[in-house]
């Protein structure tokens, strides 16, 4: 342990960085001022840089590579626009219906509608519906970009909505990828401000609840507005050398405001316990660094960890929410240990200032003899009981889970009233076949193909479960094309199983056979994070555990923290089965369950839930062990680390589930998952595992806890990051600075 120099000033980079930040405060403030305005005025020009779109697929799938060949002399045969007329009045084939859409359909120019088809240019009458009222047409766009074409949509979307104008009553409706990327881009916009704005309020009244001061409820809401320029900032930097995604917006959004509290929950609780033990403000602060602020950098660094981990996925979608958390947290340590100390010295004992009204006076609780540390002691004291009623709980949870439907992102994120989500509900209820329930199969060979081999392979494809139809569509040269049509639902499992059977079809002798469309779509999102997910498990495993022995000097705790923070994760990952693919509470919600659950989402909670579970992690054991070490009592360090933390984390788990919970309010199923799977994990591993779980796994591991091989504890003795010296002592005020052996 760092002992106090001859001049009284604690040694260690975090202490000096206290203390220079609080006595240079006015150039930290004047540089803070500099990097929110070129947040403000530079950093937002990243929304011009970012690109909308899913961003789900990657360049070496089956799909996706597919999809490029039809980009070629073969060309695509692709439904991207599905537009619905319908009337209440006439049927499709009275003049007044018929006259206006064909008069709309025929003035599409070739370069803006590649292909447009129906009714009345086909003469097939599954373009009508059955009672007659209803009618679609089906337009491909030139572009074989999903961005471009989502702007070729818009340029043509007054134009196909015209006879709207013209029929009384006619009702038009777009569907289709194209116009369903479109919704999606426009509804997540909508969803994250509306979730900000219903949450911003609540956080801050909770603030002042918490502190019980203005003054004091006001720094981490300060800490807050400066990471949310700041992490633009430099998703600016980065969207100029990868392809960010607007999705990169929902994370910056949830911890910007939710790391600004944490961090500043702890750094100013800390504070005022420093000034509570007789400190002036000087060595407040000071100490309040050595201690909080070494804390929160090891939290950063484990939190940023687990985001850079999403790297290992090559999706747009995930690489983009990567650096949206990296960013967000590195601006917020950067600011926590920066601009916060600097605030904290003006504040000065002031920080108790300006009382809320009708509350009781703010208090720094006792070190020892709290409901937190009498909770402590009674769970230690059965420990085995209480970790196996705890586990059992948590596994009961999240078995439901087990039976998991995966799937990607499609129109079913869509809230039930969205023109995309109408028009597929009306193609299944009114019409013979929906068109986009296609999937399209492209044929290469070394030469030419007969007609009759391909003949054959379409009647093989049409063969497989699930098909109703499979056709040529076109040969060029050594190519062939065909479009398959089917009946399931696109991300049932039925489907999955159609594609993989489909893929396994035999092509004609010679040649080989590749799969686009949206059910196959989804069979290749599904494989590629789930090949990639072991990968990631190990990242976020051997990140943690290093930077989680550098910060306590033990190999036990790291593995101790990962096996907890899993467990606490289950029981959100049971419910969002139970929500989103069995449909619990979807009438509550306002929402139609898919019957599966986005394969992405999962993966985006584990990344921001677990970097939050080890930020509470590191909170509680970094005072734990600071009584570990004065006083070497295993059992007395994880009850007095409790009662010191516990009402923090409590409060920084309840304004992160404010936060998040703001999602609940969302029209689209992705933003909803956001809400119902962070909100459940961040109040089950504050409560249940941080309160109930840790303790007793602590009590069960005792010294053992603190373990490490004889070479690793003299080299972490030597090396490591130790905590200062001095942590407040609420009975005597002093550390006797009593050393306790770490290694074998």
């Amino acid at each position: 342990m760092s002992q106090p120099r001859d001049d009284g000033r604690l040694p260690g980079v975090f202490a000096a960085l206290g203390r220079g930040a609080a006595r240079r405060r006015w150039w930290v403030v004047a540089g803070t001022a500099v990097v929110v305005l070129v947040g403000v005025l530079w950093g937002t020009g990243v929304f011009g840089n970012v690109i909308g779109g899913s961003g789900f697929e990657t360049e070496d799938m089956e799909a996706v590579r597919t999809e490029r060949v039809l980009q070629g002399p073969l060309g695509r045969h692709a439904a991207d626009i599905v537009v619905l007329y319908e009337s209440d009045r006439l049927a499709a084939g009275d003049p007044a219906f018929a006259g206006p859409v064909r008069r709309a359909l025929d003035a599409l120019p070739r370069e803006r509608a590649e292909r447009v088809e129906s009714y009345w240019s086909t003469g097939d009458r599954d373009f009508l519906s059955r009672d007659g009222r209803a009618a679609y047409a089906l337009v491909q766009l030139p572009s074989g970009v999903d961005q471009d074409r989502v702007r070729q949509y818009e340029e043509i979307r007054g134009a196909l909505a015209a006879p709207a104008a013209e029929v009384p009553g006619m009702k038009v409706s777009f569907g289709g990828s194209t116009p369903m990327t479109h919704q999606v881009n426009a509804l997540a916009v909508q969803d994250l401000v509306r979730a900000e704005v219903l949450s911003l309020p609540v956080v801050l009244i909770l603030l002042m609840v918490i502190f019980r001061t203005v003054v004091a409820g006001a720094l981490p809401l300060l800490v807050g507005l400066v990471v949310l320029p700041g992490a633009l900032a430099i998703l600016r930097v980065v969207s100029t050398y990868a392809e960010i995604s607007t999705y990169a917006f929902n994370v910056v959004s949830i911890l910007a405001l939710g790391l600004a509290i944490d961090y500043g929950l702890l750094m100013v609780t800390r504070f005022r316990e420093e000034l509570a033990a007789g400190r002036d403000v000087d060595a407040a602060v000071e100490r309040t660094m050595a201690t909080a602020g070494r804390t929160v950098a090891f939290s950063g660094l484990t939190v940023g960890a687990s985001f850079a981990c999403l790297l290992v996925f090559p999706s747009r979608f995930l690489i983009s929410m990567a650096w949206g958390g990296i960013a967000t947290v590195v601006v917020a340590v950067a600011a926590s240990l920066v601009l916060l100390p600097a605030m904290l010295r003006f504040a000065g004992r002031r920080v108790n200032a300006l009382r809320v009204p009708f509350l009781p006076p703010p208090r720094v609780a006792a070190a020892d003899r709290g409901r937190w540390y009498r909770l402590a002691r009674g769970v230690i004291r059965r420990p085995l009981a209480t970790t196996l009623a705890v586990v059992a709980v948590l596994l009961a949870l999240g078995a439901p889970f087990l039976s998991v439907n995966w799937a990607r992102p499609g129109d079913w994120v869509l809230p039930p009233d969205a023109e995309a989500r109408h028009v597929t509900q009306q193609m299944a209820a009114r019409f013979a076949h929906d068109p986009s329930r296609t999937v399209t199969a492209v044929v290469t060979a070394s030469g030419p193909i007969a007609r009759a081999e391909l003949d054959a392979y379409a009647g093989r494809l049409a063969g497989v479960p699930g098909v109703h139809e499979a056709e040529v569509t076109g040969v060029r040269g050594n190519q062939a094309r065909l479009s398959v049509g089917y009946t399931p639902d696109p991300m049932s499992p039925q489907a999955y199983t159609m594609v993989e059977r489909l893929r396994a079809t035999p092509p004609p002798p010679g040649a080989q056979a590749g799969f686009a469309g949206m059910a196959a779509s989804r069979v290749d999102v599904v494989e590629m994070i789930l090949g990639r997910l072991p990968l990631m498990a190990l990242a976020v495993a051997v990140v943690s555990f290093v930077v989680l022995f550098l910060a306590f000097g033990s190999v036990v705790i790291p593995v101790k923290a990962l096996l907890l923070n899993l467990l606490s994760l289950t029981a959100a990952f049971g419910a969002i089965k139970l929500v989103f693919q069995d449909g619990w509470l979807s009438g509550l919600l306002g929402f139609v369950p898919a019957g599966a659950v986005d394969i992405n989402y999962p993966v985006l909670v584990v990344g921001i839930a677990l970097g939050l579970a080890m930020d509470y992690e590191v909170f509680l054991l970094a005072r734990v062990r600071e009584e570990w070490e004065r006083t070497g009592d295993p059992a007395e360090a994880v009850a007095v680390g409790l009662q010191r933390t516990g009402p923090t984390i409590t409060g920084a788990a309840l304004l992160m589930a404010v936060v998040v919970a703001g999602f609940l309010t969302a029209d689209m199923v992705l933003m909803l998952m956001i809400g119902v799977g962070l909100t459940i994990a961040v109040v089950v591993d504050a409560t249940i595992v941080r309160a109930l779980l840790l303790p007793a796994a602590m009590g069960l591991l005792g010294r053992a806890a603190w373990w490490s091989p004889a070479p690793l504890a003299r080299w972490w003795r030597r090396y490591g990051a130790a905590v200062a010296e001095g942590p407040y002592d609420g009975q005597r005020g002093e550390n006797p600075g009593q050393r306790v052996p770490l290694g074998a």
